[in-house]
C-alpha cells in the first residue's frame, strides 16, 4: 500500500514538475525536505500525532516549508497530512526522486566489493555501466564486505549483477550436492 500512495503522490508531484517545466528545482526542494524530515524527526512525530489537529499541522507544514520550497511542494506535504498520508513522505520524496534522476538519465548503483576499490578501478566501473546501459551518468555508492572474498556485487535498482567469489562457490557446493554417483 505504501508503495502505491508513494507512487500516486510522486507521479502527481512528477507531472507537476513537467508542466511546469520545474523539474530541477522540484528536486532539489524535494531533497531538501526530504531531509528536513530526516533530520528531525520530532517534526514527523508532530505530523502524526493524534491529539494535534489536521489544521494545526497543516500550519505548521506551511510555517516550516513556506518560503523555502515552491508552494507546489508545500502543498503537496498539505495534502498528505489532509489525507493523513504524512508518514509516506520519505518514501514519496523519494519516489519522485528516483523519477526525475530517471528524466536526467541519472542511475543510481551500489558497488560491494570484497575491498576497497582504487580509484582508477572505481572509474572503470562506472565507465562500463555507462556503455552497457542506458544511463548518461552514476550516482555511485560504494561498500565494502570481505564476506564476498572476491569479485563484486553491482545492483542498479532491483537488476543485481553478483560476481563474487562467495556466490560462486556457493553455487559450485549446490552443483556438488546435486551430482548422483
Amino acid at each position: 500500500m505504501a508503495k502505491l500512495i508513494a507512487k500516486t503522490y510522486g507521479d502527481a508531484l512528477y507531472e507537476t514538475a513537467m508542466e511546469k517545466q520545474t523539474l530541477d528545482q522540484l528536486a532539489d526542494e524535494t531533497a531538501f525536505a526530504r531531509d528536513s524530515f530526516a533530520q528531525n524527526p520530532d517534526f514527523m512525530r508532530l505530523l502524526t500525532h493524534p491529539q494535534i489537529d489536521k489544521d494545526q499541522k497543516i500550519a505548521c507544514v506551511k510555517e516550516v516549508f513556506g518560503g523555502r520550497v515552491s508552494d507546489d511542494l508545500v502543498g503537496l506535504i498539505c495534502v498528505a497530512v489532509e489525507k493523513d498520508r504524512q508518514k509516506e513522505l520519505p518514501e514519496i520524496f523519494t519516489y519522485f526522486l528516483d523519477r526525475a534522476r530517471e528524466e536526467k538519465g541519472i542511475g543510481r548503483a551500489k558497488v560491494i566489493s570484497a575491498v576497497p576499490l582504487r580509484e582508477e578501478q572505481k572509474k572503470a566501473v562506472l565507465d562500463k555501466l555507462v556503455a552497457t546501459t542506458p544511463y548518461r551518468t552514476f550516482e555511485m555508492d560504494y561498500e565494502v564486505d570481505p564476506s564476498l572474498i572476491g569479485g563484486m556485487i553491482i545492483r542498479i535498482g532491483d537488476r543485481v549483477a553478483d560476481s563474487s567469489i562467495r556466490t560462486q562457490l556457493a553455487n559450485l557446493a549446490r552443483e556438488l550436492q546435486s551430482v548422483k554417483l
